[in-house]
């Protein structure tokens, strides 16, 4: 029988996790068994502990977290992603995860476990919408709408690195350098006033922001929508779409190969490593992931869960 270890665990769908023991997993074939330094706390947890997403309600109890940052026994530095709340089986916040090596990404040596984890999916999110849906090119005009949040964050500096033109974003929350969120006929002035026209729309919300942004899209402009945060519907006007040949295009992480996650995932945290790339985020131990699960308090909340030198793997 394996020895026990430290977790957070979903006792009840609907209720932040709980720190309890669980057994130490196993690997299996094809698998290594990582020893976990950090995980964030995503949307996607969430909504897979609330039991009622599209996956279906998860068997309890569970360790939640769909990505983490670990060791491998060779003491390797990697990213990794899990099922966990969407199919059986633990997730990221314990001490040790077991995962399909196929899915590791290594992390550079400049790049912080934390920063790494911080940005994860959700960046792979902003940069694959800009790069691979939207197909931005160097000098076109970017509007980042939801620029608050974390695929927000990653989309606005993405666009630059990427060689926009010009970038707006668009936030809820006071922002530097953003525009606050106002009524549809009243946002669309701001940012026409701003920005003139763009070419691509990046939009985590959908709603009125949405509607807003397609206002000010020109011709043969793209919307990449990878959220409905706002709502889950948007009035969007024949007239605009057909008179400027204009694309609404969809976006989902689940849509992406192993492939281009892990290469998308390569560039992000070289950017990072370089000092070209972060998020607003704040470290919290295991024992405070139930106080931190629904915050939003300084960013994105990642779980330190063990403190493990580089260079060491599991034991």
């Amino acid at each position: 029988m394996s020895s026990p270890m430290r977790a957070a665990l979903i006792e009840s769908c609907g209720r932040p996790p709980v720190t309890g023991s669980v057994p130490r997993p196993l690997a299996g074939a094809g698998d290594v068994l990582l020893s976990v330094t950090c995980a964030p706390i995503t949307p996607l947890d969430l909504l897979c502990a609330s039991g009622v997403s599209y996956f279906g309600e998860p068997a309890l109890p569970y360790v939640p977290g769909v990505q983490g940052v670990g060791i491998t026994p060779d003491g390797e530095r990697v990213w990794f992603p899990t099922s966990a709340g969407m199919a059986p089986g633990n997730g990221s916040m314990a001490e040790f995860c077991a995962v399909p090596t196929s899915d590791l990404v290594r992390l550079p040596d400049d790049c912080d476990d934390v920063a790494a984890a911080s940005l994860g999916l959700s960046a792979v999110a902003a940069w694959l919408a800009l790069t691979w849906r939207a197909r931005l090119t160097r000098g076109e005009k970017v509007v980042v709408l939801g620029a608050g949040g974390t695929v927000g964050q990653v989309a606005l500096r993405a666009a630059w690195l990427l060689g926009a033109g010009d970038v707006v974003g668009v936030s809820r929350a006071p922002r530097p350098g953003c525009i606050p969120l106002e009524p549809v006929a009243t946002l669309a002035a701001r940012l026409r006033e701003t920005i003139g026209t763009a070419d691509v729309v990046i939009d985590p919300v959908f709603g009125e922001p949405a509607e807003a942004a397609l206002r000010v899209l020109g011709p043969g402009g793209r919307l990449v929508n990878l959220g409905g945060s706002a709502s889950d519907s948007a009035v969007l006007s024949s007239a605009l779409l057909r008179s400027g040949a204009v694309s609404v295009l969809g976006y989902s992480n689940n849509a992406v190969s192993r492939e281009q996650r892990g290469a998308a995932l390569s560039t992000i945290f070289g950017h990072a490593a370089r000092g070209e790339l972060s998020v607003d985020h704040h470290v919290v131990g295991l024992d405070e992931v139930g106080a931190a699960w629904d915050g939003t308090g300084g960013g994105r909340a990642v779980v330190r869960v063990t403190e493990v030198p580089s260079g060491l793997g599991v034991p």
